[in-house]
């Protein structure tokens, strides 16, 4: 689509109308994309409904079909469930509770339906849609339209959000709710973890996932469970003795804890279920230690929604408008889901067919094939966990005898601490080890490595490291280059044979200064490997690094709490700074999730023109019942106008109408255990890391090479988070230029194929 295009689109809903309804089981986000299709379609010139109670409200009527204005979805992006409500409906899959439902929508005016749910939900939708002109034609008959009516309304166009904590709908990477419900485990698992240690408990924790384990899957990988159960990978006959096995082996190391995570749909390969209560018999009767079992139930769906899942759905709700106003007759329903980091559109059908594929699969016993219609990223993650759970390939670890690779390693933290890097170490120490390598850790960074401050790690050393924010190893911004020939020595010493760097631009510095000095040091010419790492999301060659997401959602909390500190006092602004030195990743992320009336950045240029400019529209929603508004400006986003600057230039053009605060977020962005995305995209950089040293050192070793050398490969990601800031600006009823936005592609499922670095 051109810019053309686009701009043309912003007043295409003038004398269109469209609505909103959730339906299903509520996931966190939902109250967030409702907010993101009312503010889109108003934008755009429609008329807006919300429909309360799902499609209950569709084919009652009445009151439950409601007109929006623009302050209906006010500070609802932060709260969980849906503030519309959703209900199961008896009448909506009969024909004349569809009858009902269409007289609803057309004597409103009402031709665009957005619906929000699983993929029951927008089956549904799909048939209401290919049923709709049957439907208006025997209204006309019945004399309960006219027959003018009918042709004018002779087409419904549908799209489709789907929200669902299981992530179990193909065709898209993530649906809504799975983050935050991972959020939730995530929560617990730590929780119980202090408590299991204290009493050298084993728990058996079972979370949702009926015929889909992508949450235990991620959750046990996150948590570096010590077990897992889920419906797509049941367990070969023998496992009891195998876990109780693993489980011994786990304490004779100096465990003082297990974790073992079940799907509620956990079944054996004869399509048994296997019940958290068995698995806790079972440990007590071979084992005799101390089991309790958790069962996290509907909490999962509970609490306020992760930031990512308050992006992905206000991402998902712009496209869903956008792709309502293009629809034509010819058009078929589509789905709006994740690809990579962009919105796409899917056709609904190929995707609904596609996952009751699987649940075919399931039920036939054809569990390969079940992982494979999932999708790449699944199979990989069991390959992940497998390793760590002691069998499948690479090798496994101890106490299973791994083959000695005469490889030594090293590991190190350079720059600022970052939530996974701990997560990081643990997979690297453990894969490193399952190829029977020696794995050494350094600390303080290159400073430690220069002073030979490095110690041996064993399968053991890392237990119970995936949840630790920050670096336990210690890190330190020093680059090598001011004790190179020291850190040579060390290398010599120790027989180091690759090296493992985690961290930011300082890590990326300090690799690039070994190997250019290769020349002169022939110990440098070993492999070396960057794992990204820095909260500022703001290094190449990749979307996301370590520490970027969790400081995003310390950030959005913080937001959270301090416009709820304003809720008993009126027109208020708050001026908060973040931090992310020159990269407004943080600023526009955080701002986007909190509904923020502004970001400021380095990288989107403003003047004080810009300024005032949003301190006159500020100004203009606070005389319209508006209690507060949020504005966000990244550290060095600008040399002149500082955060102090904005916060008087606020107070001093607000008097009168708001008055204005200034709070600076800190450290606390750094601090805090990391989230499931870090932990778990942590985990699976460590093993791609060590797989690709282990790769090299195997080479080198095989051919006598030196390694001196090597292909360097430059890529520079573009930054796919600069495409949020024309819809924050379009959210927060800015009158800005349309042509920036950026309109989903239209995908295939067939032609989705889902990247380990995703994350998830």
């Amino acid at each position: 689509m051109t810019s053309m295009d686009l701009e043309k689109l912003k007043m295409t809903g003038a004398g269109r109308a469209l609505a909103v309804l959730t339906s299903g089981g509520d996931a966190q986000g939902m109250n967030a994309a409702v907010r993101a299709v009312t503010r889109m379609g108003i934008y755009v010139g429609a008329q807006v409904y919300l429909i309360h109670e799902g499609y209950q409200g569709l084919v009652e009527g009445g009151e439950h079909i409601k007109l929006a204005h623009w302050h209906s979805v006010t500070n609802i992006i932060q709260q969980g469930g849906t503030v519309i409500g959703s209900a199961r409906c008896k009448a909506f899959p009969t024909r004349d509770g569809r009858l009902a439902a269409a007289f609803n929508l057309v004597k409103r005016g009402i031709t665009n339906l957005c619906v929000c749910g699983g993929d029951g939900s927008l089956t549904g939708a799909n048939v209401f849609r290919s049923e709709w002109s049957g439907l208006l034609a025997e209204l006309a008959q019945k004399g309960r339209i006219t027959e003018a009516t009918a042709q004018l309304h002779d087409h419904l166009n549908i799209v489709g959000l789907v929200g669902s904590i299981d992530n179990d709908f193909c065709g898209t990477d993530m649906t809504i709710g799975a983050d935050s419900a991972l959020h939730r485990i995530m929560e617990i698992v730590d929780a119980i973890t202090t408590t299991a240690q204290s009493h050298q408990r084993t728990f058996v924790l079972e979370v949702m996932g009926r015929h889909c384990g992508y949450l235990a899957l991620v959750s046990a990988l996150a948590s570096g469970a010590d077990w897992l159960f889920i419906p797509e990978a049941p367990p070969k006959e023998g496992w009891e003795d195998r876990m109780c096995s693993r489980l011994e082996g786990s304490r004779s190391r100096g465990s003082r804890l297990n974790i073992i995570i079940v799907a509620e749909g956990a079944i054996d390969d004869e399509g048994k279920a296997i019940s958290s209560n068995y698995i806790k018999d079972l440990v007590v009767d071979r084992l005799g230690y101390d089991t309790r079992v958790t069962v996290l139930g509907h909490v999962q769906r509970g609490g306020i929604p992760s930031a990512f899942d308050r992006i992905l759905s206000s991402k998902l709700g712009v496209e869903a408008v956008v792709a309502l106003m293009e629809a034509s007759p010819n058009t078929p329903a589509c789905v709006i889901g994740l690809s990579g980091n962009q919105a796409v559109r899917l056709p609904l059908m190929e995707c609904v067919e596609m996952t009751k594929l699987v649940q075919t699969a399931m039920q036939e016993k054809r569990f390969d094939e079940a992982i494979k219609l999932r999708g790449g990223s699944d199979a990989k993650s069991i390959n992940y966990l497998k390793c760590f759970l002691g069998y499948g390939s690479p090798p496994p670890p101890p106490p299973f005898h791994p083959v000695q690779s005469n490889h030594t390693m090293a590991i190190l933290n350079v720059g600022a601490p970052a939530a996974g890097m701990n997560a990081a170490i643990r997979s690297a120490v453990r894969v490193a080890i399952a190829h029977g390598h020696k794995v050494y850790a350094v600390s303080d960074g290159f400073q430690g490595l220069a002073t030979g401050a490095v110690s041996e790690m064993t399968w053991h050393s890392v237990a119970g490291w995936t949840g630790q924010g920050g670096s336990l190893l210690g890190t330190k911004r020093t680059l090598p280059s001011a004790f190179m020939e020291k850190i040579v020595e060390t290398i010599s010493k120790f027989g180091i044979s690759a090296l493992l760097v985690i961290g930011g631009f300082e890590a990326y510095e300090g690799v690039l200064q070994l190997f250019e000095s290769r020349g002169r040091f022939d110990e440098l010419c070993i492999p070396m490997c960057v794992i990204p790492a820095t909260i500022s999301n703001n290094v190449p060659g990749t979307d996301f690094s370590l520490g970027a997401d969790t400081a995003v959602n310390a950030a959005m909390e913080g937001c959270d709490t301090i416009k709820q500190s304003a809720s008993g006092t009126k027109r208020r602004v708050f001026v908060v700074e973040t931090m992310g030195g020159y990269c407004g990743y943080l600023a526009t992320c955080t701002g986007f999730a909190v509904g923020a009336d502004a970001a400021y950045i380095f990288e989107d240029p403003f003047t004080i023109k810009d300024l005032k400019t949003n301190v006159e529209h500020l100004k203009e929603k606070m005389k319209k019942d508006v209690q507060r508004g949020l504005i966000l400006r990244n550290e060095k986003a600008n040399q002149h106008y500082t955060t102090e600057f904005i916060h008087q230039l606020y107070s001093a053009e607000g008097q009168g109408v708001f008055d204005s605060r200034i709070n600076v977020l800190g450290h606390l962005q750094q601090g805090g255990a990391p989230s499931p995305f870090d932990r778990n995209f942590a985990t699976k950089l460590g093993v791609k890391a060590v797989q690709w040293l282990s790769d090299r050192m195997n080479e080198n070793y095989r051919q006598g090479e030196d390694n001196r050398e090597q292909k360097h490969y430059s890529h520079v990601s573009n930054q796919w988070w600069f495409n949020l800031r024309p819809m924050l600006k379009m959210l927060a009823k800015y009158q800005t230029s349309f042509t920036q936005y950026v309109p989903g592609e239209i995908e295939h499922v067939t032609r989705r194929s889902l990247s380990i670095d995703s994350g998830f």
